[in-house]
């Protein structure tokens, strides 16, 4: 642990941001599992599915969570299997 203010409350943030963004990729990669499941499965809800997960896609990608292009790479494939 740092012996500087600064340093201590960085510390802190820093940990603080770490649990939330985690949790948002966690949630990200759930919905992007369900979506593919559905499609897989053939369900009724598949599309629905698939406008949820791309959200969230596109969601972690302005948070900076993946890369833009990741999103975009997962959101076109994901198209791609729905058509």
């Amino acid at each position: 642990m740092p012996n500087i203010k600064s340093a201590i409350k960085r510390v802190k943030v820093a940990e603080k941001a770490n649990l939330a963004n985690s949790q948002a990729k966690s949630a990200m990669r759930t919905t992007v599992k369900k979506a593919e499941q559905a499609l897989a499965n053939n369900a009724e809800n598949a599309s629905e599915l698939v406008v949820a997960a791309s959200k969230a896609l596109d969601s972690a990608a302005s948070k900076g969570l993946i890369h833009k292009n990741a999103a975009a790479r997962k959101k076109s494939r994901l198209a791609k299997k729905a058509n």
